[in-house]
């Protein structure tokens, strides 16, 4: 199924897998989780150390998820996943069985408390390092504040990226 990759072999363009492809954040094991689509989201190197990053507004329900777990993964799809991802963007784990309606299959992660699914081409199995509301004060281009007419400003997760799953 999955294998362990070095993050530095990761050779997707990371403006296309986030921008483009969209990625999956799930929190929580495989017996309590909840997963959300996101794009907004990015790779990088901080504090010596490679990390991913992505934001929650509070009022998803993956939010709660977020804050209770010590870890969480980024999963990434084939194009033939699209309508999968468009329901976890669009849908609520507090109204329906996510994965049962989008036809994935939860399976456990790398870490203890994660959840991937195995139809995932590529995981990227994090450990939460940081978190930090933003803050509209700090918007120097003052025309993102057009994205919280509601004022309900993203919560940014770092996480360092433990391992990296492949198929």
């Amino acid at each position: 199924m999955f294998r362990s990759i070095p993050a530095e072999t990761i050779m997707d363009n990371p403006f296309k897998l986030f921008g483009v492809d969209w990625t999956l954040i799930t929190a929580g094991p495989p017996e309590a989780f909840n997963m959300m689509t996101a794009a907004w989201a990015g790779l990088g190197v901080l504090w010596s150390k490679n990390v991913a990053f992505c934001f929650i507004r509070p009022q998803r329900y993956t939010y709660q998820f977020m804050e209770k777990a010590g870890n969480f993964t980024l999963s990434f799809f084939e194009e033939k996943y699209r309508s999968a991802l468009d329901l976890c963007g669009n849908k609520s784990g507090r109204d329906i069985n996510k994965a049962a309606e989008a036809g994935l299959t939860p399976v456990p992660g790398t870490l203890e408390g994660t959840t991937c699914f195995a139809e995932a081409r590529l995981v990227l199995v994090c450990r939460k390092i940081y978190f930090q509301d933003l803050n509209p004060q700090n918007f120097v281009d003052q025309s993102i504040a057009q994205n919280y007419v509601q004022h309900d400003y993203h919560r940014m997760y770092i996480g360092e990226v433990a391992d990296c799953l492949a198929r």
